[in-house]
C-alpha cells in the first residue's frame, strides 16, 4: 500500500462465510424475487398458489422448518435432562391456551395465532440484526436502537398497510380474516409511516456508510439482512396483492436461513455428542437433516387434511372424518402445536445466555467455540 494511502475496505464479519451467508440472506431474497418475476411473466401471479407451490413453499420449507427446532431441543436427550419442564411444560400450555382460545371460537384462536407467527417472523429478523452486531462487537446503545427500530420499520409499515385493506386483500397468514380490519384508521397512518420507514431505512443505510469511511469494514451481512427484509416485505405486501406473491417472499426468506442455523447447530453438535439421537441423524449428511423433516412436514399436512380442511384429496384421499366442535376445540390446537411450540421456544433458545455457555450453538453463530 503507497504511503498516505487508505486502508483497502473490508467487509465483515459472517456468521457462516462471506458466501454462505450472501447466499442464504441475500439468495434467498433473490430468488423470491426472480419467483415473482417470473411468475407474472407467465400469467401465474398475481393469483392463488398453486398446488405445486404449496407443496414447494409451504410444506418444503415454512412447515418443515419449524421441525427443525428438533434438532436443537427434543433429539438431544442431555438438553432435554437440562430443561425438562421447559419442554414438557411449553407444549403442554400453548396447547391448553389453544384449546381455550379455539372454544371460544374459531377465528379468536387462528388470529391469536396468526398474530403471534407475525411476531415471530418480525423477532427473527431482529435476532439475526443482532448476532451480527454481537460478531461485529458493536455494544452502543445507538447502533442497537437504530437496528431494531429500522427492521420493526421494515416489517411493520407493509404490515400496516396489510391492515388498511384486509377486506380487498388476496391472502392472509393463517385463514381468511385471522388478521383484524382497521381500514380507514390504519390508513390514515399510511404517511406517516411511510416517511418513518424511508427515514429509517436511509438513516441506516447512511450509518453503515459513515461507519465503512471510519472504520474500513463494510458489515454487509447485517446490511443484507435488513435491506432484503425491507425489500421481501415491501414487494410481497404492499407492492402486490397475491396468495402466490406473498407466499414466495414470506416463507424463503423465513425458512432457508433457519435451516442452515439448525443444520449448522446439529453438525456442531455432533463432534460434541456423537450419541445423541440428532447427531446419528445428522451424521448421514444433509440428505438425512432434509429427509426427516419433509417426512414429518407431510405427515403433519396429511393429519390437518385428513382431520380439518379436506381440501386435498389428490394428494391425500378424500375420506376423512368430521369433528364435533369440542373435538376440533382439541384437535386443532393440537396440529398447531408444532407452530406453536416453535415460536414459543424459539424466543428462549437462542439468548445471549444460552449462546455463552453452549459451545455448539457459539459455532452455530459465527462465534468461537
Amino acid at each position: 500500500m503507497a504511503a498516505g494511502a487508505a486502508p483497502s475496505l473490508s467487509f465483515g464479519p459472517f456468521l457462516w462465510g462471506p458466501r454462505a451467508d450472501l447466499l442464504l440472506f441475500g439468495g434467498s431474497a433473490l430468488c423470491s424475487f426472480a419467483l415473482v418475476g417470473a411468475a407474472r411473466a407467465v400469467g401465474l401471479a398475481p393469483g392463488p398458489l398453486p398446488e405445486w407451490g404449496w407443496l414447494l413453499f409451504v410444506v418444503a420449507v415454512d412447515v418443515a422448518h419449524v421441525w427443525s427446532t428438533l434438532f436443537r431441543t427434543y433429539l438431544d436427550r442431555e438438553e432435554l435432562g437440562r430443561h425438562k419442564w421447559r419442554y414438557l411444560g411449553v407444549p403442554l400450555a400453548c396447547w391448553a391456551l389453544g384449546a381455550l382460545l379455539y372454544a371460544q371460537g374459531s377465528m379468536v384462536f387462528w388470529r391469536a395465532l396468526a398474530y403471534v407467527a407475525l411476531f415471530h417472523f418480525i423477532r427473527q429478523q431482529v435476532g439475526w440484526v443482532a448476532v451480527y452486531r454481537a460478531r461485529a462487537g458493536q455494544r452502543g446503545v445507538f447502533d442497537r436502537v437504530l437496528d431494531d427500530a429500522t427492521v420493526y420499520a421494515a416489517t411493520l409499515y407493509p404490515v400496516l398497510h396489510w391492515h388498511s385493506r384486509i377486506a380487498t386483500t388476496d391472502f392472509a397468514w393463517f385463514v381468511k380474516g385471522d388478521f383484524v380490519d382497521l381500514g380507514a384508521g390504519a390508513a390514515r397512518l399510511l404517511p406517516a409511516a411511510q416517511l418513518v420507514w424511508v427515514g429509517l431505512l436511509g438513516l441506516f443505510v447512511a450509518r453503515q456508510v459513515m461507519l465503512a469511511a471510519t472504520t474500513r469494514t463494510l458489515h454487509l451481512g447485517k446490511l443484507v439482512v435488513v435491506l432484503t427484509t425491507a425489500a421481501v416485505w415491501w414487494l410481497g405486501i404492499v407492492r402486490t396483492n397475491s396468495d402466490f406473491e406473498f407466499t414466495v417472499t414470506n416463507v424463503i426468506v423465513h425458512g432457508v436461513p433457519y435451516f442452515a442455523l439448525l443444520y449448522a447447530y446439529a453438525v456442531a453438535r455432533k463432534h460434541e455428542r456423537p450419541d445423541i439421537l440428532g447427531s446419528r441423524i445428522v451424521a448421514g449428511g444433509v440428505g438425512a437433516f432434509v429427509g426427516l423433516l419433509l417426512l414429518l412436514a407431510f405427515v403433519e399436512e396429511l393429519a390437518w387434511d385428513r382431520l380439518i380442511w379436506h381440501d386435498r384429496p389428490w394428494l391425500f384421499d378424500s375420506s376423512g372424518v368430521e369433528l364435533s366442535p369440542v373435538w376440533a376445540a382439541l384437535l386443532v390446537p393440537l396440529l398447531a402445536l408444532p407452530q406453536a411450540t416453535h415460536y414459543a421456544l424459539d424466543g428462549l433458545l437462542w439468548r445471549r445466555g444460552d449462546t455463552r455457555t453452549r459451545p455448539a450453538q457459539r459455532r452455530a453463530l459465527g462465534f468461537s467455540a
